[in-house]
C-alpha cells in the first residue's frame, strides 16, 4: 500500500490515473444569464405570520 498501489489515492496520483479513490473534478454547469434573471424575477409567495401571543400577567 502506498505509491505503487493503484487502489489508493496516492498510488493513483503517482500513476496519473482516475477512479473510485481519485475521481475527476466535475465542473458545474454554467447557466445563461436569462435563466438566472427569470428566477430572480419570479414572484415570491406571501408568507403569513401568525399573531403574536400576549403574555399572561400573574396579577
Amino acid at each position: 500500500m502506498g505509491r505503487g498501489d493503484k487502489r489508493t489515492k496516492r498510488g493513483k496520483i503517482t500513476k496519473g490515473s482516475f477512479g473510485k479513490s481519485r475521481p475527476r473534478v466535475v465542473h458545474k454547469i454554467v447557466r445563461p444569464d436569462a435563466v438566472v434573471a427569470e428566477a430572480a424575477e419570479a414572484p415570491k409567495e406571501d408568507v403569513k405570520k401568525r399573531p403574536v401571543r400576549k403574555k399572561k400577567s400573574n396579577e
